[in-house]
This record gives C-alpha cells, structure tokens and sequence, in this order.
C-alpha cells in the first residue's frame, strides 16, 4: 500500500473537501484525487462519497480513518523527525587522520568544528597506514597524495612544499657538481639525490640520523646533526627564529592533502559538514573531487 496515498486520504477527510486539503497542502487537487482513487482501486471499497455538496466518507471510510488516525499521526512525526535529523549534522564523526597533521593541526579543528557543531561528538585517529572507512568504520581519512580509488571521493584541501633545511651553523654547499652532505632522514628513506631550485645544487644525502617522525627530523636539524628534507609548514617557526636556514625547495614531490569519504551522493550531514570546514581552514586552495 501506498503511505502517501494512506496519508493523503486522512490530509483529505480531516480537511473535509480536496479544495480545503490542496489549499492547506500546496498539493494539486487532481493528485490528491488520483492518489485516493488508487487507494480504493487497492483496498477494493469506496471511501469517499463524492456530490455536489462536496466529500462525504463512506463506512469503510470511517472504519479506515479511526483506525488510521493515531498511527499515521506518528508515522508523519517520525517521517519529519527523520528529515530534520537528515539535514542536520550529529552524531559520532570517526576520522583517521596521519600522525604528523593529527599532532599539529587536528587538535584545533577538532575543538572548533565541535564548537561550530555541538550535536556531533568527533574522535580522530592518528594513522599513517591506510585504513579500511567501511571495515573500521571511519567516516572521513585524510590522506597524503592519495592513490585513485574508485570506492573513496573527496577534496584537496590543502599543499605543502619541500625544503632543504638546516642550522646556521651547517655550510651549505657550493652549486656545482653533486655535493655529499650529511643528512638527518625518516626511517622510510631510500637512497636519492636532492635536485634543490630546478637543479641549481644537487646534493647526494649521506643519512647520519634516522627517526621516524618529521618532528624528530626538524629537531636533530636545528641540533645542527645535518641538512633535512622536511615540510616546510613544520619549519615555519625555527625559520622565523632563525634557529634553521633554508637552503631551497626540492620540486615535483610536493604532499597534498585530501580529504576522504566514501559516498558522492548521500553523504551524512555530518560528513559533509566536515568537509566544508576543513576546507574553509585552508582558504585559497582550489578543490578537486576524486574518485
């Protein structure tokens, strides 16, 4: 059976007439009549007695609405409870996010988007491995540089850069032919050559120091153990300081971070809600849809 069929039958009684019930519904008088004709075409009895003196219920009509009544009432509160719930974000919003922009950047977000969104409770996971959304039951990752996945959509929302960084006291090499310099590296690196400003100064890292974290990176650099390739937005501070120089910027390697979720249509208010904001954080930066 048709619920709206159901519901605009009681829309039609209780206003006593198609005209009052159009009126008090924005819906056209010829759907309302249809609706209601199939309604009875359904259930094989009449309903609705129709003259010129207007609409009158029938037996089976009465029968209908009092039994209906109460029922419906709650399904339409419900119906509307659901879609004011729809349009609204709440709810536990799960995000994985890597570790380095957990540590620097998610504390805040996190503050203010559940300031902005007080009916939603956010939990961010600091994960540098890929998770599974659906099998762990995140609604949003954040990703460095993203491999294409059909099953994920989301937006870039913010680029970094990669310098050569190191303390004053360290003597950054002449331009020239390929320059060994003693290098502070992440546990991931594989050998490589810097090719600094286009190819200006190529240096040829010798790794002194390993560490599995960029701040541990940044820190051993401005200890002055060697020159690092790091992000320049975890450099911005000691460069200000002075406490490290920048010897140039390493092109083509660029992190871009995206944000991540599972679903183009339909997405949870919550989930688009974040989106948004994450984004407004970082103004300027031109959002591309992925998947």
């Amino acid at each position: 059976m048709n619920l709206n069929a159901l519901i605009d039958f009681a829309l039609v009684a209780t206003n006593e007439g198609l005209g009052k019930a159009s009126r008090a519904s924005g819906i056209a008088k010829a759907t309302l009549s249809r609706r209601i004709a199939d309604l009875e075409e359904q259930l094989g009895v009449r309903l609705i007695e129709r003259s010129a003196r207007g609409l009158k219920l029938t037996e089976a009509g009465e029968v209908l609405m009092t039994r209906t009544e109460g029922p419906l009432g709650e399904v339409i509160e419900a119906l509307t409870a659901a879609r004011e719930g729809i349009s609204t974000p709440r709810g536990r919003l799960r995000v994985a996010a890597p570790v380095l922009f957990s540590q620097l950047a998610m504390g805040r977000i996190g503050a203010e988007f559940c300031a902005a969104y007080p009916e939603v409770e956010i939990e961010v996971v600091a994960e540098d491995r890929l998770v599974d959304l659906v099998e762990e039951r995140f609604d949003v990752a954040i990703r460095i540089n993203p491999s294409p996945d059909s099953s994920l959509v989301g937006r870039c929302f913010a680029k970094d850069r990669l310098i050569v960084v190191a303390a004053p006291a360290v003597l950054k090499p002449l331009p020239g032919a390929v320059r060994p310099v003693a290098a502070i590296v992440t546990s991931s690196f594989e050998p490589t050559h810097w090719h600094l400003d286009g190819g200006e100064l190529v240096l040829e890292p010798n790794p002194k120091l390993r560490f599995s974290s960029l701040l541990m990176v940044r820190d051993a650099a401005v200890a002055g153990a060697g020159a690092a390739l790091i992000p320049q937005s975890i450099a911005g501070d000691q460069l200000a300081r002075g406490e490290l120089v920048q010897w140039g910027t390493v092109h083509g390697m660029e992190p871009a971070l995206w944000v991540l979720h599972t679903s183009r249509r339909l997405a949870a208010p919550k989930v688009r809600a974040f989106v948004e904001f994450i984004c407004a954080h970082y103004p300027g930066m031109s959002s591309v849809l992925k998947g």
